[in-house]
């Protein structure tokens, strides 16, 4: 990989956009990988003038450049560093907070992740209060601090503390941060290693039963895609992260095995054969062209979760539902049914059996409560 120093014409800072400043460019690094022919770019927000009127503009220019070529060097090295094996030091020296930052941009590409990743960073800003430590300078002391920080303090949206499984979200979060700059060769260790993880908290799966599930299908929703990617979790346990993106092409056909969908999964990045039932597909209406995406417009955010709950409050269903709980239905539904876990495990791509557990003991707690609910027979 080669690493290039360019100069873009017009894409100017945000000051030289007020009246009477001068035009300046941006200096950015381009990254030309030649042997899979690709290219990716880092813009430096470094700015030069671009007609230079003066000694003094004519002086920034100058250093700005050098400031910019000694970027791109220590780039070069580090790159150098991590392809023969060696743990960069120009790369152990990058604030963790900066790349923490720089990893939940990466997120943004991943639907459904992001914003959980913004909310670690928020949280990881406000336990450095705002100063930033060397990545190389991370310890298992400055973790289990972090830990007992988002256990004990109250740092919720609503002024409380943070539910024990929303901590060890974010705490995983960092570990794997980590994790990643270790397999990169940014750090020697991963102290995150040495870190005992919060322990999760049991809790229940919400979720719709057939009869509540026949009802909503019958109710109007004032987002109707919303209302055909809901159907299709519950039909197929996807989560909506791995709705979104899906494309025509994604579901196949054959006299053998019916239809499948092949896809990979955005929270596992594992690749995916799934069998989805012929109601599934038939509820998607007429198949479009292999490129275009199944669920078109697609979004799901704060407002739009308002849009869900007045759809479940209107088919007279008085349950705190969320757009997950359709793949909690499913899971529900297929043990229901008597499909052995194992097969439902499989089914929602667990990579653990423990994990599809949580819904086998949902199952359970209907048939105790089936029991108790006998008729008394001794009238």
């Amino acid at each position: 990989m080669k690493i290039y120093l360019s100069v873009r014409k017009g894409q100017q800072s945000k000051k030289s956009f007020e009246k009477g400043k001068p035009k300046m460019n941006s200096l950015f690094l381009m990254y030309h990988d030649e042997e899979n022919k690709k290219r990716n770019y880092e813009f430096l927000r470094l700015y030069l003038y671009d007609k230079p009127k003066n000694f003094l503009e004519k002086e920034h220019n100058k250093e700005t450049q050098l400031l910019a070529e000694s970027i791109r060097a220590q780039k070069i090295l580090d790159l150098q560093s991590r392809k023969h094996g060696f743990v960069s030091s120009v790369s152990g020296k990058i604030g963790f907070l900066e790349y923490f930052k720089q990893t939940t941009d990466k997120k943004c590409e991943v639907n459904g992740t992001w914003g959980s990743w913004l909310s670690t960073y928020k949280h990881l800003n406000s336990f450095c209060k705002g100063k930033d430590i060397p990545l190389s300078k991370i310890d298992d002391f400055f973790l289990e601090n972090f830990k007992i920080y988002l256990l004990t303090n109250k740092i919720s949206s609503h002024g409380g503390k943070l539910s024990q499984n929303s901590a060890l979200s974010y705490f995983n979060k960092v570990k794997t941060a980590l994790k990643e700059a270790y397999q990169s060769r940014m750090i020697s260790e991963n102290p995150s290693l040495r870190v005992k993880s919060i322990k999760e908290k049991e809790t229940s799966r919400q979720y719709l039963t057939l009869g509540e599930l026949q009802t909503l299908v019958k109710t109007d929703c004032d987002y109707p895609i919303m209302k055909e990617a809901f159907v299709f979790s519950v039909l197929t346990g996807l989560r909506f992260s791995d709705i979104k993106p899906l494309r025509w092409k994604n579901i196949t056909f054959d006299k053998l095995n019916g239809y499948m969908l092949k896809f990979t999964q955005q929270k596992t990045k594992g690749v995916e054969n799934l069998p989805i039932s012929e109601q599934a597909v038939k509820n998607l209406g007429e198949r479009k062209k292999d490129d275009d995406l199944i669920f078109e417009n697609l979004i799901y955010s704060a407002y739009h979760n308002k849009i869900l709950h007045k759809w479940i409050s209107n088919a007279g269903i008085d349950k705190h539902i969320t757009f997950h709980c359709a793949r909690h239905s499913f899971a529900t539904l297929q043990l229901t049914m008597d499909t052995d876990i194992y097969t439902v495990s499989k089914l929602l791509g667990h990579r653990h059996l423990k994990t599809t557990e949580i819904y086998a003991k949902v199952i359970d707690k209907k048939k105790i409560d089936a029991v108790a609910n006998m008729p008394d027979l001794f009238l």
